[in-house]
């Protein structure tokens, strides 16, 4: 395995932990968080990443949607927020996040 070939299994590891995380702060629309996560290159991903990762989160019942029209005349977007089963989830998986990186800190020596 390379050394990207692993940042990629990080990536997707961790991507439902940072979409949900992002959502949470605000309701936000698809390409609005493909955007977002470009500002960290380690984090940045595709249409075929997101769009599946939120129909799956809204079936799992973690996100709900809606449609907003745009103030430039587009048409309108679909904007993904967090419900009370998602902000539990999310809050259960920072939990885990933590324990990780303490024992990876550990581990390092530090």
């Amino acid at each position: 395995m390379t050394v990207d070939e692993w940042k990629s299994q990080i990536r997707r590891g961790s991507m439902e932990l940072c979409v949900l995380a992002l959502i949470q702060s605000a309701p936000r629309y698809g390409y609005e968080l493909i955007s977002s996560l470009e500002g960290w290159p380690i984090l940045s991903a595709k249409e075929s990443t997101i769009y599946p990762l939120l129909r799956r989160l809204m079936k799992e019942g973690f996100l709900t949607s809606f449609w907003q029209e745009t103030a430039e005349g587009l048409p309108p977007r679909k904007y993904y927020s967090i419900t009370p089963a998602g902000q539990d989830y999310l809050a259960a998986m920072w939990a885990e996040w933590d324990n990780l990186v303490a024992a990876m800190a550990a581990v390092k020596g530090e």
